[in-house]
């Protein structure tokens, strides 16, 4: 057995329950009778998912690797603790697979699923400083008066909360904030390459998957007139049996028209049963790809909305800096704000961590998907 067989097979034997569970959910009953009415990838639900897809092996593994102390500095060499099956695997198999359309579209995928591993990562990293940059403001939120002055209609400003030591120590607090940089990058180039190669990696899929259903039906209506044929046959067998009963060498005859439908049927059963196996396979890679897109649009937009909130607190800071040390109200105010939004903050980045960890234990599934298309092509050539 070659590497790559035995990584591949080491790989399925590790994510056996994740892949039956996988299957569940991206096959519908429909599509396992009738392999040529599966259902479109726009027909899945995204929201059951990604239910799902938390609470499976594949997920919590991914999230025990990525949160491991050591775990990102592993993942800044060469991606193995991230990637499976690893680059090496996969190499293998291409070059001793037929060069054919899909080998190359799975080497490209390999090239963008290890950017894409980087891109993740680096967000990872950022969540954490996020959460270091604003750990000092959350302490300062919880030892400050939560609720806010209400001044009367006849009360010309509003009552203070904080004493002058309260103020002094978020004025420090909000100087550090403000020289720090923003952990989120605001340009998406990153996500736009990426997501421009899976587009292309799941209309190839689809369009691979389309031409197995034309050949399956092909095959399926040639089988129904090899059916007619062996009927037609058989007929012809018994009148010619009946009406020269005396002449056996010519019934024998006779017979050969059926052993011939009879053997064109056996090849065709053969032939289906390949072309259903490839039908279901790519149908997998294709929706686990779709998947695997949106998920990583929704991480394009947490990221916008994340370092546009980040921007957001940078300004209403400096607005309470610029008035000086000793200013109550303003830095009153700003509290007020902080205090408003840090909850939402704080959920945007735990839904961040969250997609992240989906989009790797995707881009796995999606790699896995492809190197058994390529396993399929070298025991079919």
């Amino acid at each position: 057995m070659s590497s790559s067989a035995a990584a591949s097979s080491g790989t399925r034997r590790e994510d056996e329950d994740d892949g039956e569970n996988w299957k569940k959910r991206t096959v519908s009953p429909a599509s396992s009778a009738s392999p040529e009415n599966s259902p479109s990838v726009a027909n899945i639900n995204l929201r059951r998912e990604y239910t799902l897809a938390v609470q499976t092996n594949s997920y919590n593994e991914m999230w025990s690797i990525i949160h491991h102390p050591h775990g990102q500095g592993d993942a800044d060499g060469d991606g193995d603790e991230i990637l499976r099956p690893d680059r090496a695997s996969v190499e293998e198999a291409i070059r001793l697979a037929r060069p054919t359309r899909l080998t190359r579209l799975v080497s490209r995928y390999l090239e963008s699923s290890e950017q894409a591993s980087d891109l993740f990562l680096s967000l990872r990293r950022s969540v954490d400083l996020a959460r270091e940059m604003y750990s000092p403001i959350a302490l300062l939120l919880d030892v400050l008066p939560a609720t806010s002055p209400i001044p009367s209609p006849a009360a010309q400003s509003v009552p203070s909360l904080l004493s002058l030591p309260q103020c002094d120590s978020a004025f420090d607090v909000f100087v550090d904030f403000d020289r720090g940089g923003n952990p989120f990058q605001a340009a998406a180039d990153g996500f736009v390459d990426i997501r421009d190669c899976f587009s292309v990696l799941k209309q190839q899929l689809e369009l691979r998957l389309l031409t197995a259903r034309r050949r399956h039906r092909l095959l399926r209506r040639a089988t129904i007139a090899s059916a007619t044929c062996l009927v037609v046959s058989v007929t012809g067998a018994v009148v010619a049996a009946l009406v020269l009963a005396s002449h056996a060498l010519l019934a024998v005859a006779a017979m050969g028209p059926v052993a011939l439908c009879c053997g064109g049927s056996d090849v065709l059963a053969g032939r289906r049963r390949h072309l259903r196996e490839r039908m279901s396979g790519t149908d997998a890679a294709a929706r686990e790809t779709y998947v695997l897109d949106k998920h990583l649009s929704t991480v394009e937009r947490l990221v916008a909305r994340l370092h546009a909130t980040v921007e957001s607190d940078k300004v209403l800071v400096r607005l309470g800096l610029e008035r000086g040390r000793g200013q109550i109200h303003p830095i009153q105010e700003v509290v007020r704000q902080l205090r408003k939004n840090h909850s939402s903050f704080r959920h945007q980045l735990t839904d961040l961590d969250e997609h992240v960890c989906l989009c790797l234990a995707a881009l796995n599934r999606a790699r896995s998907l492809l190197l058994q298309q390529i396993h399929r092509l070298r025991s079919t050539g």
